[in-house]
């Protein structure tokens, strides 16, 4: 195995580079925001974590990394939920396996590492980053997640698995994907066991997600009473919130970012108590 990954890298990953023109840069100006280490059940990994640097007691954000792990534009995520009032943490989730901001190869990317990253030792660390959340001073009875690309797929699984969570937010996370043995299922295989509502965001010309893999989902959730709160935005891309990315579409990610924020405030997770 790679040995343990201690730290965050600066800036952009490898892969995404160059980053565009309508790249956003949240300030931590009223913030308290920087690296931070989660200890776990077998080793401390490192996280981002953003929060108001007055008062205590925030509500609490997990925000799960997009395949190019945690880079400046998850950071800056984080930074933009802190402004909200949130106490927003991003657990670097592949930790054991390898750090992947190096590499610009996204087939070797996923290779090397993603494709070895166990769910279940995924489920355990977001747990364990809740638990420390709450000994740094965060609400943890007031629990979203959000995650991006591998973290969509993700925050679904989390749903299913958390009996903490109140609300999860999936953007552009695959659906239905093929098993493997550290993967085993998809968010198509578990609507019947989600224990809170997810809200999901996906674009109707994403190359990887196709839209009969977002009605497969619809009919899952449908099949077992549970609510349909997926959102499509049919001109949108793959990746459509990444505003480092020629992908990104300002108009489908600030609607789908304010959807998000009412989900979270309607599910009981919102900065007024």
């Amino acid at each position: 195995m790679t040995p343990l990954i201690s730290r965050l890298p600066q800036g952009f990953a490898a892969a995404v580079l160059p980053i565009t023109a309508s790249t956003i840069t949240t300030d931590t100006h009223g913030l308290t925001a920087g690296e931070v280490e989660i200890p776990t059940d077998d080793t401390n990994i490192p996280a981002y974590r953003a929060r108001p640097s007055g008062g205590t007691a925030f509500p609490t954000v997990l925000v799960v990394q997009e395949i190019f792990g945690i880079h400046e534009h998850i950071k800056d995520l984080c930074r933009r939920l802190a402004k909200e009032g949130y106490f927003a943490v991003a657990p670097y989730l592949y930790a054991r396996e390898g750090e992947v901001a190096g590499m610009t190869d996204i087939q070797e990317l996923y290779a090397k590492v993603v494709s070895r990253v166990p769910d279940a030792q995924v489920m355990s660390d977001l747990d364990a980053t809740v638990d420390w959340a709450a000994r740094d001073g965060a609400d943890t009875k007031r629990l979203a997640a959000t995650g991006f690309c591998w973290g969509g797929r993700v925050v679904w699984l989390y749903a299913a698995y958390s009996t903490q969570l109140r609300a999860g937010a999936a953007w552009y996370g695959r659906l239905a994907p093929p098993a493997t043995e550290l993967q085993p299922k998809a968010p198509v295989d578990i609507a019947e066991d989600l224990k809170v509502p997810v809200i999901g965001f996906y674009g109707g010309q994403d190359a990887g997600i196709p839209l009969a893999h977002v009605e497969q989902m619809r009919a899952a959730l449908a099949a077992v009473g549970k609510p349909d709160n997926i959102h499509v935005y049919p001109a949108a891309q793959h990746g459509f919130n990444a505003d480092y990315r020629p992908s990104y579409d300002p108009v489908a990610a600030r609607d789908a970012w304010g959807k998000m924020l009412d989900f979270f405030r309607d599910h009981g997770v919102s900065p007024q108590a």
